[in-house]
């Protein structure tokens, strides 16, 4: 898969799995989006997939590289819907 499909891809999970915040952003912990079963199908490199969106401005999250457990309540957040 190539990347923009992978990211538009992201887009539609966090929409899915998200909410709304304050500002009318939706978003998503990293562990919801980590654990969820149809996440595991679809990426092969979740990580690889979320930093590429953070590049592109798409989505913000804190920090450069989360991990399993250490950063499961660090929210996703989607800057372009």
């Amino acid at each position: 898969m190539n990347v923009q499909h992978e990211v538009s891809l992201l887009v539609g999970e966090i929409q899915r799995l998200g909410s709304k915040n304050a500002d009318g952003q939706t978003c998503v912990k990293f562990g919801v989006l980590f654990n969820d079963d149809r996440c595991a199908n679809i990426f092969e490199a979740l990580v690889g997939t979320l930093r590429a969106a953070k590049r592109k401005k798409i989505i913000a999250f804190e920090g450069e590289l989360p991990l399993q457990g250490v950063h499961d309540n660090v929210d996703i957040t989607l800057l372009q819907e």
